[in-house]
């Protein structure tokens, strides 16, 4: 079934809670709705949403936000140690992952109580305490707005990278209805992320849940809760530098907390930087730095204007530009 709705508020389809509206509003429920649609008649341009949990819409938008309600999922069992697992891309991410750890099955519990759906899972390649979404899935299924079909792409041509893919990449062509994932029944904890390693304390976890349970503890220890203030959670991507950079930044500090990737380059936490240039709770208007923890900004007032959160950007940017020579770049999508 297809919903359209002219002149619709987003305020409740962005987790900043920043007011929008836009020219069309279109839910569906399947792929088939996708392929009825009056493509040439919809206000553009075109944008596909999840639950608005990485945007930051910066004013009213002209065009058509589409939105799946596409929900399933369809086990294949057949009877070896990994499970494929077909879902639909209007899913809720973690609701998704309850189910499956409640099943005992490994692969996803590190991306736990992330918000957001399926779809816009992928698109996005969220990741956390060592895992990315990446990391499961075997297979994507779309609708291409151009040629005006259904189009499938195995793991390879999605073209994943840290926060990004084909999708993401693809200027909206690309609409994500259904996602393959591959879990497993033997149990494979990821501990690589040592926040996480140290909440075991040297045990190895026995059930997907109890990671689960542990990455659910340590999001609410340092992360707000979306339903209580406004937020998209992360704002800025980890910075990666060479090795001869980073030395220059660990000058005048004993030690800086880094992760060396393969081939000798170096993942430094923005949030490290952010609260090094003093910006640990600092206030722009209706926004501020969450207290907690600096990589995320919040709608602090309930009332934040677009241009608080950009405004409160630009100066984390510049401050850290000219204190360690590092472009940050923001992981939330500006609309």
């Amino acid at each position: 079934m297809i919903k359209k709705l002219e002149n619709y508020d987003l305020s409740a389809h962005n987790s900043f809670r920043m007011k929008a509206v836009c020219a069309l509003y279109v839910e569906y429920d399947s792929p088939k709705d996708l392929e009825q649609m009056p493509w040439d008649e919809f206000p553009k341009p075109l944008l596909s949403i999840g639950s608005g949990s990485n945007i930051l819409f910066t004013g009213d938008f002209p065009g058509t936000v589409l939105h799946s309600a596409i929900k399933y999922t369809k086990y294949v069992d057949l009877g070896m140690d990994d499970l494929p697992i077909a879902v639909g891309a209007g899913v809720t991410v973690d609701d998704f992952i309850a189910e499956v750890c409640g099943h005992g099955l490994w692969g996803m519990e590190n991306l736990s109580l992330i918000p957001g759906e399926i779809g816009a899972s992928v698109v996005q390649n969220i990741g956390a305490y060592g895992a990315e979404m990446k990391d499961v899935v075997t297979g994507v299924s779309c609708y291409d707005v151009v040629e005006r079909r259904m189009v499938k792409f195995p793991t390879p041509q999605c073209g994943f990278a840290y926060r990004d893919s084909l999708f993401k990449q693809s200027d909206g062509r690309y609409i994500v209805t259904g996602v393959l994932v591959r879990l497993s029944r033997k149990p494979r904890p990821n501990l690589s992320y040592k926040g996480l390693a140290e909440s075991f304390g040297g045990v190895m976890p026995e059930t997907p849940t109890q990671v689960r349970e542990a990455v659910i503890a340590l999001r609410n220890g340092k992360l707000p809760d979306p339903k209580e203030i406004g937020s998209a959670g992360s704002f800025f991507k980890n910075p990666v530098v060479t090795a001869a950079h980073f030395a220059k930044i660990c000058e005048g500090y004993a030690t800086v907390p880094h992760f060396v990737l393969e081939g000798g380059m170096i993942k430094v936490p923005a949030a490290w930087m952010i609260e090094q240039c003093g910006f640990k709770g600092a206030v722009q208007g209706g926004a501020a730095v969450y207290e907690k923890q600096p990589l995320v900004i919040v709608n602090a007032s309930g009332t934040a204007s677009a241009q608080d959160v950009l405004t409160l950007e630009n100066r984390i940017i510049s401050a850290v530009r000219e204190r360690f020579g590092v472009e940050l770049h923001p992981e939330v999508v500006h609309i």
